[in-house]
């Protein structure tokens, strides 16, 4: 009888210990899972609405409505905005899952790309950048930066000029 005890006991021990060790070891392949999370694939996951603060204090809450490497694009009916993943400061009520990982074509969807298809479809647009905001049609996308070709208010023609913003420099990109 005395056996069967000490036996249990030491077998009770044990499995406490590899309980513990489980829990330890789960504990460190979620951390190790997490640190590999990028933002972008979080707002790929979520659905329902937000709240983005933009490096120049501008917040925006809207739904994500797609999502790139790069950059988001945030509904706030009737405008939608292009905003570069760079340009937001800080993100409130964004979900915990995560999407899978990114394909081979999703990942050379960037900010660039998606200017290209405004330019292409001749949208009219306000790019925001930190210390001006442009009305205008985007005329060319360069691999670093954006040419838009600013309309008058009055007439929404192109006035012949424009304006070239380096890509870094967007804060964000409205339509609508």
């Amino acid at each position: 009888m005395r056996w069967d005890e000490l036996f249990a006991d030491l077998a009770g021990q044990l499995e406490a210990g590899l309980g513990a060790e489980r829990a330890e070891l789960v504990a460190e392949l979620t951390r190790a899972e997490r640190a590999g999370v990028a933002l972008a694939g979080r707002f790929r996951a979520h659905r329902g609405p937000l709240r983005l603060t933009l490096r120049t204090g501008e917040q925006l809450a809207g739904e994500v409505t797609d999502a790139g490497t790069d950059w988001i694009l945030l509904a706030t009916p009737p405008r939608e905005h292009l905003v570069p993943l760079a340009s937001v400061a800080s993100v409130a009520g964004l979900t915990e899952r995560v999407a899978p990982p990114e394909t081979a074509a999703l990942a050379r969807l960037s900010i660039a790309s998606a200017l290209r298809a405004l330019a292409r479809d001749r949208q009219l647009v306000r790019v925001l950048t930190p210390g001006s905001e442009i009305l205008g049609l985007v005329a060319a996308v360069g691999a670093d930066h954006v040419d838009v070709a600013p309309v008058a208010n009055d007439t929404m023609r192109p006035s012949g000029d424009r304006v070239t913003v380096p890509l870094h420099a967007v804060v964000r990109v409205t339509h609508g």
